[in-house]
């Protein structure tokens, strides 16, 4: 190849590439959806190490900060001689210090409220829904502008309140991977 017909080939190429890498910025307006699978494990054993899906649904209300609704499948928690099932749902603000730069690795944390509730009681009575805080440190790859990997740290305040004055902190640590869509 000659020089005259290299050097526009290398501008192109060039152009696709930073073309590209620009569009890993994470900027305000940008919606974002997180699936994978995640592992539970308690402060106190009281829960069991349970592994499920989870889903994370958020926004981008500027470069660097951000909202994200997320659930996981139940998980089972025995205390008192019985057994209950807790579901949490966690609304959190998230902040990401890489936001409107463009970067494949993008790390976030977040911190928002968790509400927990229970079902399946056996052996316990009733338990009462749960409120409490929750923190998380995580990590998105991006291998194209609406494509990535995450994965995650969670950590909530989680007691359960059982019928007769009974209190059970079950404090879940949550770490998780999967998939995340930009769009």
């Amino acid at each position: 190849m000659t020089k005259t017909k290299l050097f526009p080939a290398m501008v192109v190429a060039g152009a696709c590439a930073f073309g590209t890498q620009a569009a890993f910025a994470y900027d305000a307006g940008d919606f974002f959806a997180r699936a994978g699978v995640a592992k539970v494990e308690t402060d106190d054993g009281y829960a069991d190490d349970d592994t499920g899906g989870y889903l994370g649904l958020g926004y981008m209300f500027h470069d660097k900060l951000g909202v994200q609704l997320s659930s996981m499948t139940k998980t089972e928690v025995h205390a008192e001689g019985g057994s209950f099932k807790q579901i949490p749902v966690n609304l959190m603000a998230q902040y990401y210090p890489l936001g409107g730069m463009d970067s494949r690795v993008q790390p976030y944390a977040g911190v928002g409220v968790n509400y927990t509730t229970f079902s399946d009681e056996s052996g316990v009575g009733s338990v009462d829904d749960s409120w409490g805080a929750v923190g998380e440190l995580g990590v998105d790859l991006n291998v194209t502008d609406n494509f990535g990997f995450n994965a995650f740290a969670q950590y909530a305040d989680v007691s359960a309140d059982i019928d007769g004055g009974r209190d059970v902190d079950v404090n879940p640590l949550t770490v998780g991977a999967g998939a995340m869509l930009r769009f």
